[in-house]
């Protein structure tokens, strides 16, 4: 708890209960996003403070809970790490060690639990490419 609050300046605190029940164990994604477990389930928290950092469509998966915005491990989770991944907010843990597999199941688990949000996902990173693409040939212009 104490490698917690040290990697967020204090200004967060890891919750002692969730959606799921007591907090038995904790770890800090990013400042304010918490993966949780409890003696029966878990997911991952994002303090209503840093929720900015989620896209609409992310924010739609998930739940609101005390000041937090809730994703449960089993299918929502994967949507919130993907979120991270993309922003480059979170880095996969040195512990996993093919972590293009891994990302693909969070893919995979995104396209069949929550189409929408990988259809909004893919459509904002098109456009993203696109203005990208088009910017240097309007600058070439001038």
């Amino acid at each position: 708890m104490q490698a917690d609050r040290s990697r967020t300046g204090g200004m967060f605190h890891a919750p002692k209960s969730s959606p799921w029940g007591e907090v038995q164990s904790c770890e800090t994604l990013c400042p304010g996003v918490f993966l949780v477990s409890t003696a029966s389930h878990g997911g991952t928290m994002v303090a209503n403070e840093v929720a900015a950092v989620l896209s609409p469509a992310a924010k739609k998966c998930g739940f609101k809970d005390k000041g937090y915005i809730c994703y449960e491990e089993d299918a929502q989770e994967s949507v919130v790490l993907r979120e991270l991944l993309d922003k480059k907010l979170w880095k996969i843990p040195d512990r996993i060690k093919d972590k293009g597999q891994f990302e693909e199941k969070l893919n995979q688990s995104i396209r069949q639990y929550h189409p929408e949000y990988w259809r909004a996902r893919q459509s904002g990173r098109e456009a993203a490419e696109a203005a990208r693409s088009t910017a240097p040939a309007k600058e070439a212009a001038r």
